[in-house]
């Protein structure tokens, strides 16, 4: 995919630029793996706001997605690539040779007739999910499963990618987009390849309004707030706030570690913060 500008007739498509969307399908999605998704606005089951920032945005149907690839050992082939409003990421339509259809997260390079396998014996090729044990080391890999048949969680979005880098007994090595080095079972399913709409990240909606259609809310800044409202706020004329920046309820939002789960820390090799 490339990225589209426009001329500027209007202030707002004076900086618009997204992408062109020349790969995508010209279809409906799929009825049957779809299904109704109800917002939350950011509120909890009282009503509550619990998530500032949070509200409106257009209505959207939610895709099926397959992150389990669960007719492995079938090859099945793309019939469309498709737009999904619930990610970043393209998503494409594939139909297996038992004729069930699924949606998977496609791949950077596929194109609309290309033949996928997953599983054991897939062949090593782009699109293809098989088990990292069967990866050639410092390949790219996306979908990645953290435990044996539970399904894709690590490099769902738009152009992300990992890095096998080392194997070592049953487990491997697998560097993340967040700089992290992380050990993953061999058995691990993963897809080889960058995942889609690479250009996602030079994209510049150069509105506000389209922030809103995505359900974003504008965001006030603490130090434009009366003190009442904020920490920060207050002052005679402008004022840089005085003190730690914190959230509105006087928590610091600065150096404060947020990871929080002992039992998991045996499987970082190296976090994505650098240590001493």
């Amino acid at each position: 995919m490339g990225l589209k500008s426009y001329r500027p007739i209007t202030p707002t498509l004076r900086y618009k630029q997204i992408g062109d969307r020349k790969e995508l399908s010209a279809v409906k999605p799929y009825k049957p793996l779809t299904e109704g998704i109800k917002r939350s606005s950011g509120r909890n089951n009282a009503g509550e706001i619990t998530s500032r920032r949070r509200g409106g945005g257009h209505k959207k149907l939610y895709r099926i997605i397959d992150f389990k690839r669960q007719f492995a050992g079938l090859s099945c082939t793309v019939e469309t690539i498709e737009y999904d409003p619930n990610r970043t990421a393209r998503i494409a339509l594939v139909k297996y040779e038992n004729g069930k259809r699924a949606y998977i997260i496609a791949p950077a390079e596929i194109k609309v007739g290309d033949v996928l396998n997953a599983g054991e014996g897939a062949e090593f090729r782009v699109g293809n999910a098989i088990p990292l044990r069967d990866i050639p080391l410092n390949t790219i890999i996306h979908n990645i499963e953290m435990k044996p048949g539970k399904g894709a969680q690590i490099a769902r979005s738009a152009g992300a990618g990992a890095e096998l880098v080392a194997k070592d007994g049953k487990l491997c090595q697998v560097k993340l987009p967040s700089g992290e080095v992380r050990y993953i079972p061999e058995d691990c399913l993963a897809t080889v390849g960058q995942v889609s709409n690479i250009d996602h990240m030079n994209e510049s909606s150069g509105s506000a309004g389209r922030s809103r259609w995505l359900g974003k809310r504008p965001a006030v800044r603490g130090v434009v707030m009366n003190p009442v409202d904020h920490p920060l706020g207050g002052g005679e004329g402008r004022t840089s706030g005085g003190r730690h920046p914190c959230s509105p309820w006087g928590k610091n939002s600065k150096g404060a570690k947020t990871r929080n789960n002992k039992r998991t820390d045996k499987f970082i090799v190296r976090h994505r913060q650098k240590r001493a």
